[in-house]
């Protein structure tokens, strides 16, 4: 597949939740064990009129990376037990980032049911904090930018079937009504369904 190159991060935060579904993401991890997911599940924060977001109230030491270069990623850990992952995507300075909320597994399946506990494929990335621990992504690659080796997208295409559909995002308690989530309607992988507050609309067949 086509590796995208920095540029394809330059995007509004809301049109890069869109432009990530059908990519790859892949984790060459230091130790040569090679992960693949195809996103197909995502939601966008930005700082400005967005409570849900980690820099609605200004940068702190926990959200600074959410000022970084576009194509940077954003980790952090949360509910005492979960690390989710997030695209930083506005210009550097300004703070918005996509985070990634489902996958489906492509490469290295093995490895990825070791790290769940789970031989059950469904269920290995259907959720931000189960993509993380599956594809061994921490802590410590949190500030890693996409431009590197070690973590980057390839190109992907929207399969036959699948329409990219909107909602509110989930498990938020502020800025509940922002329909902002973004998700492949037709993929067995999405987290869960949630009513819509934009039609599902059809996408043109991306090119691999």
């Amino acid at each position: 597949m086509i590796r995208l190159e920095s540029d394809f991060f330059k995007q509004p935060t809301l049109l890069l939740a869109e432009l990530l579904l059908g990519k790859v993401f892949v984790h060459n991890t230091a130790g040569g064990r090679l992960y693949k997911g195809r996103i197909v599940e995502t939601e966008a924060y930005l700082a400005e009129g967005d409570q849900a977001c980690h820099a609605f109230r200004g940068r702190t030491k926990r959200n600074r990376v959410m000022y970084a270069a576009p194509g940077t990623l954003y980790v952090y850990f949360t509910y005492g037990c979960h690390n989710l992952m997030n695209i930083v995507s506005e210009p550097e300075g300004i703070a918005g980032a996509v985070l990634v909320r489902a996958m489906e597994p492509l490469l290295g399946l093995d490895a990825m049911q070791k790290n769940r506990g789970t031989g059950k494929k469904l269920n290995l990335t259907n959720g931000p904090g189960k993509l993380t621990k599956a594809m061994g992504i921490t802590l410590a690659h949190n500030g890693m930018s996409l431009a590197g080796s070690t973590v980057f997208l390839e190109d992907g295409t929207l399969l036959p079937g699948e329409t990219i559909s909107s909602s509110t995002r989930i498990g938020i308690t502020k800025s509940t009504d922002l329909p902002w989530r973004r998700y492949l309607a037709g993929n067995a992988f999405v987290s869960g369904t949630k009513p819509g507050t934009a039609g599902t609309r059809k996408k043109m067949l991306l090119e691999s």
